[in-house]
């Protein structure tokens, strides 16, 4: 946690302008949706993944379309890179060694991801680094409710970016405003019936953020350890290859899983590369919970508890157990608007409002993502946080 801390200063200091001193809350936002405004920067727009076709021809039609987006966010990796390394090693060593790693990861996502590559035109081995990304610099804010005649909502907003470019002139995160344009929702269907949803990035064949309809909920946010995703990514290059990919897990949950008990076990079972929190929603009363994940077993599991009033389930990225850090604090105002709120007034309404509250949402925050079980729905909006606003 220790060079989480050193970091996070770092960045404070770097920004000087008083406005971004923590903690930067307001009060609770109401009426805020339908989204409109200066936070709102666009609704995100629909494709169709269709899994009958052979897994290197899933994604052409998407990348077609957004090619030139992604070429724009690997150039800003690319960037970042020579930045820190100048002479372009690093980005030579990307090209020359994580095209061997495609072959290491399970099917089908070595052959999306060599899709992806032939389709953009992007070498392959920086197809590989944009889809390991997320393993290690996502920080985010989950939450599953239950309202007062049992229907369960699902809200998340999705965080990257962290000390990855910050731009002074416009007080953004470089990489976090590059991906706003590659944020689409994905129908992913089999014999032209719907299996899954999900909110994600063109390019990335991993999942975050996702519905089975009618049947269960889920998002991923990144755990914090020092036995953490840096480890279980140089212990898969080196041939132990015994965990899976955090991202490479959920999507086969949503694919595969027939139930929230079901999903919920292989998310608590299941070896990973990195540690994770899962939050998953059901779809009767109770079924909701927060899975503490080390990278071999489930350390915790939180669950709705109407009895003990507990009729959400909030995630950030700190165990819920302990304080989190005070300068990444959005557990506490993110907690606050929820009992705000109150479970009779809980919808996605009122939960959009509460993802919409700074320092809930932050610099980093690229879109928020609002789920309805019982409806099969999934309705995404790429977000803006206008000034004064907290960089993370």
């Amino acid at each position: 946690m220790g060079h989480r801390v050193l970091l996070v200063l770092a960045a404070l200091f770097a920004v000087t302008s008083t406005q971004f001193i923590p903690p930067y809350t307001e009060d609770c936002r109401s009426g805020m949706y339908p989204p409109k405004g200066p936070t709102l920067k666009k609704a995100v727009g629909w494709y169709t993944i269709d899994l009958d076709l052979p897994p290197a021809k899933r994604w052409t039609a998407l990348i077609t379309d957004k090619k030139a987006e992604l070429t724009n966010m690997i150039q800003a990796i690319r960037d970042l890179a020579n930045a820190f390394v100048p002479s372009g090693n690093l980005i030579e060593l990307v090209d020359i060694t994580l095209p061997l790693m495609a072959d290491t990861l399970p099917s089908p996502f070595n052959e999306e991801i060599k899709g992806i590559a032939t389709a953009s035109g992007i070498p392959l081995g920086e197809v590989v680094l944009f889809n390991i990304f997320y393993e290690v610099f996502t920080v985010c804010t989950s939450v599953v409710a239950e309202d007062d005649k049992g229907n369960l909502v699902h809200g998340r907003n999705l965080d990257f970016g962290l000390f990855l470019g910050w731009d002074v002139k416009n007080k953004s995160w470089t990489v976090s405003e590059k991906l706003k344009p590659l944020v689409v929702n994905l129908d992913f269907k089999r014999k032209n019936q719907t299996v899954f949803k999900s909110t994600n990035f063109a390019g990335y064949v991993g999942m975050l953020t996702g519905i089975k309809p009618n049947l269960f909920t889920l998002t991923m946010n990144e755990r914090f350890s020092l036995n953490g995703g840096y480890i279980g990514i140089l212990e898969w290059i080196l041939g132990k290859r015994d965990g899976m990919w955090m991202s490479f897990l959920t999507r086969s949950v949503l694919e595969n899983a027939m139930s929230y008990e079901e999903a919920k076990s292989r998310l608590s079972q299941t070896k990973l590369l990195a540690p994770a929190y899962f939050i998953l929603g059901g779809n009767q009363t109770g079924q909701g919970c927060i899975i503490t994940r080390s990278r071999e077993l489930s350390i915790d599991v939180l669950e709705i508890d109407l009895k003990l009033g507990r009729w959400y389930v909030l995630e950030t990225n700190y165990d819920h157990w302990k304080e989190p850090l005070f300068l990444d604090d959005r557990r506490t105002p993110a907690m606050k608007c929820m009992n705000q709120t109150a479970q009779k007034n809980i919808s996605l309404k009122t939960l959009y409002d509460v993802l919409s509250t700074k320092p809930v949402l932050n610099k980093l925050t690229t879109y928020t993502t609002l789920m309805q079980v019982s409806e099969g729905k999934l309705e995404a909006y790429i977000r803006d946080c206008p000034n004064p606003c907290m960089p993370w």
